[in-house]
Formats: structure tokens, sequence, C-alpha cells
């Protein structure tokens, strides 16, 4: 089983007004910028990482790889629209 990589880009254009973040404060925003995944999480995808390496993935396995990946890439979303929010606010705060 192979895995398709999707690219950020591919999944969202970040260039909108629909894109920011504007219900949150800078703090919040800042804080979402910096999350990462869960430890348990982050050692299970790496767990499953390795076996898929390995080429030994079970069906059940690829499908939970599938799952922690598309989580993965939605925090990732999350974030670069946070920092995209912060930015233009610094920016608009020096005009």
């Amino acid at each position: 089983m192979s895995l398709k990589v999707v690219t950020n880009q591919e999944k969202l254009e970040v260039s909108s007004e629909n894109d920011l973040l504007t219900s949150l404060d800078v703090d919040e925003l800042e804080a979402l910028a910096d999350v990462k995944l869960g430890l348990s999480s982050q050692a299970r995808l790496d767990e499953l990482l390795a076996v898929n390496s390995q080429g030994k993935i079970t069906g059940e396995e690829a499908k939970e790889l599938d799952q922690l990946l598309a989580k993965l890439d939605q925090l990732t979303i999350l974030k670069t629209r946070a920092r995209y929010t912060l930015k233009l606010q610094a920016e608009a705060a020096q005009e």
C-alpha cells in the first residue's frame, strides 16, 4: 500500500479573508501557531511511519496512519491560518 502525498498548498489556498482567524485574540493565535501533535499521537505516528517504511504495515495500521496524517494536515492548516492572521494583524498595526 502506498500513501498519496498532498501538499497543504493543494488543500488550502491562503489568500482570502475567509482564511483569517479573526475571532481569536493575539495570545490565542500565538498559542495555536505553536501547538504540536500530542505526545501519544506523535509517538504512534512515528511508529506507524517506521512500520510503513519497512513495508510491513497492515491494512488496519495503514488506515490509522492515514487518519493520523489527516489530523496532522488539519493541524498544519490551522497553524498556518493563525500565522497568516498574526502577520496581517502586525502589518495593519504598522500602518
